[in-house]
């Protein structure tokens, strides 16, 4: 009998957006009386708050704060915008720092005002830049390959072979991946770069949810584990075999769940996560 037939919830975490109308502090006191055992926290539930008491109330309740989530948007065809970037990642690492989060999650950005090629060496510089200071500040960075329909905006980093090339050229224990089913489960080389990020211990972040078939938006209409057609199951065991053994982190933007009762779409997940992954 393995931990989740137990109703073992000690290695679920579940990003604040995910709960999107839940405040922080709502969501953590949820997660902590459903028995979850981490919490990723989105910068913008940060608002308004000291960040070290937000994260002292967090580990008062029980949960690990798995990550921050996010850092990145590198890419900018004005240098201004690029030092805009570097500034505001710096701010982020300063934040995790605060809050205790041993992560930041990075969405590595792109512009449509030049090439991929040229956005991607953005990506890499701008990781180089603020590397030190993570280090410094003792704070991991991940970065998170998205999938193609957001090459134009979000990140020119989708594949995680693409990845995994930036995070060994940047060869820093500090810099890693995270691995999002519903980013990656269309790559037909998923196995094989899964296994080459495990054997150079480089797996961050394993992020879970479901592709919605048909999906009525390709942001904001992610399924719930079950929901779709993603193998979550394989993946997981492929990540798990790669010697990964931290969290699996539901992330999740749906207007259709947010519009739900939260206590019940949190029961929702939980079923998602014991039967679906």
């Amino acid at each position: 009998m393995n931990a989740k037939q137990l109703n073992d919830f000690s290695q679920l975490c579940i990003h604040t957006i995910t709960t999107r109308p839940w405040t922080i502090e709502e969501a953590a006191k949820h997660f902590s009386n459903a028995g979850i055992g981490g919490i990723t926290v989105w910068r913008d539930t940060l608002a308004h708050r000291s960040i070290k008491n937000t994260g002292q109330m967090i580990r008062d309740l029980g949960l690990r704060i798995v990550s921050l989530c996010r850092g990145g948007f590198f890419p900018h065809h004005e240098y201004g915008g690029r030092r805009s970037a570097i500034d505001d990642n710096k701010k982020a690492i300063d934040e995790a720092a605060e809050l205790g989060a041993p992560l930041i999650v990075l969405v590595c950005g792109a512009s449509v005002h030049q090439s991929l090629e040229d956005s991607r060496k953005h990506i890499f510089d701008g990781i180089s830049d603020i590397l030190p200071y993570a280090v410094d500040a003792g704070v991991k960075l991940a970065i998170e390959p998205l999938h193609p329909m957001y090459a134009d905006t979000r990140s020119a980093i989708n594949t995680l072979s693409q990845a995994n090339d930036m995070a060994e050229k940047l060869d820093s224990l500090y810099v890693g991946v995270a691995i999002d089913v519903y980013q990656l489960w269309w790559d037909p080389d998923l196995q094989a770069q899964v296994k080459r990020c495990g054997k150079k211990g480089k797996i961050f972040a394993f992020h879970i949810c479901d592709w919605k078939t048909p999906t009525a938006d390709l942001l904001l209409d992610r399924g719930l584990m079950g929901d779709g057609c993603i193998k979550i199951k394989q993946i997981r065991g492929w990540v798990e075999d790669a010697g990964f053994n931290g969290y699996n982190e539901v992330e999740i933007f749906s207007t259709k769940y947010w519009s739900e009762d939260q206590s019940l779409f949190l029961e929702k997940i939980k079923h998602g996560y014991l039967n679906h992954s």
